[in-house]
Formats: C-alpha cells, sequence, structure tokens
C-alpha cells in the first residue's frame, strides 16, 4: 500500500535500535515540535537496526539522555531494519558509513536518499535556504527539495577524513559517553531542523 504523497518519512539506522537511533528518533522529534509547535505537516520520524533487537527496550542510558534534552523517551520500542522500512523511506539517516553501506545494498533506489547524519548535516550546511521552497508551502515539500539538493551536493562536498561522517555506539558505555553521543547528535540535527522547518532554534 502506497503512503500518499503528502507525507515525508525519515527513518533513523543504527545497530541494535537501542542506543543512537532511538536518541535521533526521538530528538528530530523534539527538535522539530520546539520550532513549529507540533510534529505534524506529514512529517513521519522513526528509527530500525541492521541487527535490531525486534521489540527491546531502548537503552537506559539513552532514556535519561532523552530526558536531559526534555525529550520524550515513553513507549519506544526496537526494530529491525526490514526492506519495508527503506522501501516507505524519504530519507535515510544512519549513524556510521557502514550502516549507510548496509542500507543501500537492500537496493530500493535507496542511495540517493540514504546520508549518514553527519555526512547530511555537512551537505544541508551548504545549502543556501532560500533556495528551498518556503515552509508555507508545507514542510513535506520543502522536505524533498532539501533531499534533492543535499544528494546532488555529495560528490562535490566530501568529508575531512573519515571519522568525520561517525556517531560512535556507545552501547554498554558510562552516561558521560553517552551524554557525550548525545551531544554529537544534537549538534549535527539542529541545522538539518532548521533546514527541514525553515526555524532556528530559540537561543
Amino acid at each position: 500500500m502506497g503512503l500518499p504523497r503528502d507525507s515525508f518519512r525519515i527513518l533513523h539506522v543504527s545497530t541494535g535500535n537501542v542506543c543512537r537511533s532511538p536518541i535521533t528518533e526521538r530528538l528530530t522529534r523534539h527538535f522539530v515540535r520546539e520550532r513549529l509547535g507540533i510534529l505534524g505537516g506529514g512529517l513521519i520520524v522513526e528509527s530500525a537496526g541492521t541487527w535490531g533487537h525486534e521489540g527491546a527496550p531502548m537503552e537506559a542510558n539513552a532514556e535519561t539522555v532523552l530526558a536531559d534534552f526534555g525529550a520524550d523517551a515513553s513507549g519506544f520500542t526496537g526494530r529491525e531494519l526490514l526492506d519495508e522500512h527503506v522501501i516507505r523511506a524519504d530519507l535515510v539517516l544512519t549513524a556510521t558509513r557502514d550502516h549507510r553501506a548496509q542500507v543501500i545494498s537492500m537496493g530500493h533506489s535507496a542511495g540517493l536518499r540514504t546520508f549518514t547524519l553527519k555526512e547530511f548535516t555537512r551537505l544541508v550546511k551548504a545549502i543556501d535556504p532560500t533556495t528551498l521552497p518556503p515552509l508555507e508551502e508545507g514542510v513535506v515539500t520543502r522536505a524533498r527539495a532539501l533531499v534533492r539538493a543535499a544528494a546532488a551536493l555529495r560528490g562535490w562536498l566530501l568529508a575531512p577524513n573519515a571519522e568525520a561522517d561517525e556517531v560512535y555506539d556507545p552501547y554498554g558505555a558510562p552516561l558521560t559517553f553517552f551524554r557525550s553521543i548525545g551531544d554529537e547528535i544534537h549538534q549535527a540535527l539542529d541545522p538539518v531542523v532548521t533546514a527541514l522547518t525553515g526555524v532556528p532554534a530559540k537561543t
């Protein structure tokens, strides 16, 4: 069953879907709500793991990181990444380059809409926001244009080094490391959410 064209689905992918991708999913939702007052306009944000613990709860330290940002961690259950998730996604943001390669290897013409989170941030920062459709045309229209613009830039704006596009796995690490990963994710998401919504973060 095809989704209506008035939706835009963001899929965050990590390994177990209990640490990085849940944090990224729930922070995306939180920051969009902060900017727009709603998580609406057809924007759907979800996550899955390449070795996802199906039905597993989020790691307790990941919940704490979300609480630090005032984001909602409730009701989360882990998912294993399936073909249908990739098929439905309009934008796939992965924690690492390995995850990106795994998603692209699944096929479904995923290459042009799959990026590591930090790669997408780098590309988005290079896009002139005045070239994107105004929010009055809807967040879905703006989001589709943003992904097309980022894909067009990818070959021209390379990472300074291999590690620049990685968000490392905090699984099993102490809370201090989880918090540092949460800060990395926050810094990467901020320009993306600003570009999506056209609204900068409140200072």
